[in-house]
């Protein structure tokens, strides 16, 4: 059975992240259920993937220097988001200008450490091949 497609304003979350976001998709696309479809490829910081507020992770260059600062209390910077490798898992039969789709269930890394998940895919109906 196929899982939900992910369509812009799909909720996701980074496990460094201090609150949830949100799923950008700008590239015009097919619309489902309204929203504009979203692809594996869908990774831009700042663009696609949106801040999660701050971050926790000491791999973070920011979070390290003001921890270090504060003599090693943790301290949260603010999140800036860099993924470097698509989303997975995928769906293969389904492309989108012959990129697969992205669905529900799917993660992707951020460089400092963090996974980030959908946690709402925001279709509900249609799902992929």
């Amino acid at each position: 059975m196929g899982k939900p497609m992910v369509v812009t304003g799909a909720a996701i979350a980074c496990t460094f992240g201090m609150s949830p976001s949100t799923l950008m998709v700008v590239a015009p696309r097919p619309i489902v259920e309204g929203r504009p479809a979203a692809t594996i490829t869908d990774i831009a910081p700042m663009v696609n993937i949106v801040p999660f507020g701050m971050c926790m992770s000491l791999s973070n260059p920011t979070v390290a220097a003001a921890t270090a600062a504060a003599l090693g209390v943790l301290t949260p910077m603010p999140c800036v988001p860099v993924v470097a490798a698509p989303w997975t898992p995928m769906a293969p039969q389904t492309t989108i200008g012959g990129i697969p789709a992205l669905v529900a269930g799917s993660m992707c890394n951020c460089v400092f450490g963090g996974v980030i998940s959908v946690s709402f895919p925001g279709a509900v109906k249609t799902l992929d091949a």
